[in-house]
């Protein structure tokens, strides 16, 4: 009897234990690995809106004063902070690593010395994750420049896929866990569309601008690297209508129009951005980093050869370092759909402003 007594705890026991395993979390993938994403949560108390202001020849325009601002959340007239101390910047640099970009990836392991001291400050930290199908971390977050540069050198190709979306995904999740009073800054060096992410994209986009999270993008050319990678027999998954051709300019952020109003500006992806949040699918009709950039707020600038990337890092540093900082928390939250940012400046003329185009409140989720 205490042998058949002893048996049955002993079986109790195991089967208790396996019933423990099956309910516990599962292990967390491997850092190489995309996290597949669930519908978003509504979490919004202070919207932070990036704004750069430009003169009639595309120039930023500083000095203005805090009064001078007046920003409208879905045409309702904030009351808002200003502010003109500088706020440190933690970046995430992502860079695209696939064999499309093999022979453009030497220029791109040089800059890695002109992301500390040219973007970050004295202040400023970066984390770098490279990218094809996997996502690796190569740096977590540092002010240290030189480690920087040592990150940004290991980038190697790897695979045909670029899973542009699920890095940006990942970037995200790790400017989480960063200080609320820092710039949180997603920098893309990459092209444009997205091949191989598990996500779809919405729910990154939601995250973003709730999480108040700049993306910025420096554009590589798909025709030059199509010009330089090794040959591949496999064909081409995109029309080729889809592919921009190389620019012959100095790099240029899309999003500052010398003609206010042209095409381009993020104030006309606000139909695209409505449609996409009400679409339970959430696919991009646009190019993902496009969306990404327009979305937040961003720009994206472009390089072909020669010293375009680092004239890029340049003007990605200038707006960085000159723009201002709108916070406000909206009086309006519980309306729900899709909420438009609109800002004006007053007393200095005809300006064209730029800054996140709004952001989304699912009424089901509140």
């Amino acid at each position: 009897m205490r042998k058949l007594g002893l048996l049955t705890i002993i079986c109790g026991a195991a089967l208790l234990g396996g019933l423990l395993v099956a309910q516990s979390p599962q292990t967390p993938p491997p850092n190489s690995q995309p996290t597949v994403r669930s519908d978003f949560e509504v979490h919004v108390t202070n919207i932070f809106a990036p704004v750069k202001v430009f003169d009639s020849e595309g120039n930023l325009v500083t000095g203005i004063k805090p009064d001078e601002f007046h920003l409208y959340d879905n045409k309702e007239e904030q009351n808002i902070r200003v502010d003109e101390a500088y706020i440190p910047i933690s970046m995430v640099v992502a860079i695209q690593c696939n064999g499309e970009v093999d022979q453009i990836l030497p220029q791109v392991q040089r800059i890695g010395n002109m992301i500390g001291p040219i973007m970050l400050g004295t202040q400023g930290e970066a984390a770098v994750l490279a990218f094809d199908h996997r996502l690796q971390t190569l740096q977590d977050f540092t002010s240290d420049p030189d480690k920087i540069t040592a990150a940004v050198k290991k980038v190697h190709s790897g695979s045909q896929a670029a899973a542009l979306i699920d890095a940006v995904d990942r970037s995200e999740h790790m400017l989480r866990n960063r200080g609320k009073d820092r710039q949180k800054i997603i920098l893309l060096i990459s092209e444009t569309r997205d091949n191989g992410s598990i996500n779809r994209g919405r729910e990154i986009l939601h995250d973003l601008q709730t999480g108040n999270v700049t993306v910025y993008q420096i554009t590589m050319s798909r025709v030059l690297g199509k010009l330089t990678r090794t040959p591949d027999i496999r064909p081409d998954p995109f029309p080729v209508t889809s592919h921009p051709m190389p620019s012959i300019v100095p790099a240029t952020p899309t999003t500052v129009m010398q003609t206010y109003g042209t095409e381009g500006n993020s104030i006309s992806f606000i139909p695209l951005f409505v449609e996409m949040f009400e679409d339970a699918k959430g696919v991009f009709r646009a190019p993902a980093a496009e969306v990404f950039t327009k979305g937040t707020g961003g720009a994206q600038f472009s390089f072909y050869r020669g010293k375009g990337l680092e004239d890029a890092i340049q003007q990605m540093s200038q707006e960085l370092h000159e723009q201002y900082m709108l916070t406000y928390s909206p009086t309006n939250k519980d309306e729900g759909g899709w909420h438009t940012i609109r800002v004006e400046v007053s007393g200095h003329g005809k300006v064209h402003v730029e800054t996140k185009p709004g952001y989304w409140i699912a009424a089901d989720f509140r």
